[in-house]
């Protein structure tokens, strides 16, 4: 490794460590959570990523899902949210797992989905600071009017369908107040 900084000219060293220090201190990580971590989050996950790549950001950006359950934990998303999440372009690959006590640390914005996450994340956030990260997601909503976005588990081809848009208008309001 030294001899590879060895072989850099001076400029080429501090740009190197411009990058890396811009990219450690600068870069805005995000977790969605839901309960299972199979609908809802990894479906917000894949949608801020997309927005992201469209914007040529993602580089700025560390995005992740969790659940606050492990039930599911190593799970690829729903078969049925995959399917519909196929139809709009986006392809959903996360494998779930539960949300750890270090994401308190680890990440700037933590966003449930319903009121229970948020009650869920704030129990689980390891000091009242820590809760300062927690955001429900559909306050970033610019389009669709909601308080919560539903799990829709239970639910048909309109509750997927439905989860889907008002994930895609909060995910662009998101955007709007953390991109840059």
């Amino acid at each position: 490794m030294i001899q590879l900084f060895d072989t850099l000219s001076y400029p080429e060293l501090r740009l190197i460590m411009q990058e890396l220090y811009t990219t450690i201190f600068f870069m805005t990580s995000i977790l969605f959570v839901c309960l299972g971590n199979i609908c809802r989050s990894p479906m917000a996950e894949d949608i801020f990523l997309k927005i992201l790549e469209r914007k040529d950001q993602k580089a700025d950006f560390e995005i992740d899902s969790a659940g606050l359950l492990d039930y599911h934990q190593g799970d690829l998303p729903d078969s049925r949210m995959r399917m519909y999440a196929s139809q709009r372009g986006y392809q959903l690959t996360h494998r779930s797992r539960p949300v750890t006590k270090d994401d308190f640390d680890y990440f700037d914005l933590i966003i449930g989905m319903d009121n229970q996450n948020i009650n869920g994340l704030m129990q689980l956030a390891p000091s009242k600071s820590f809760q300062q990260k927690i955001r429900l997601i559909t306050d970033f909503c610019h389009k669709l009017r909601a308080t919560e976005v539903p799990d829709p588990y239970f639910s048909g081809a309109k509750g997927f369908e439905y989860v889907i848009d008002l994930l895609e208008d909060a995910c662009e309001g998101l955007y709007k107040e953390v991109g840059r």
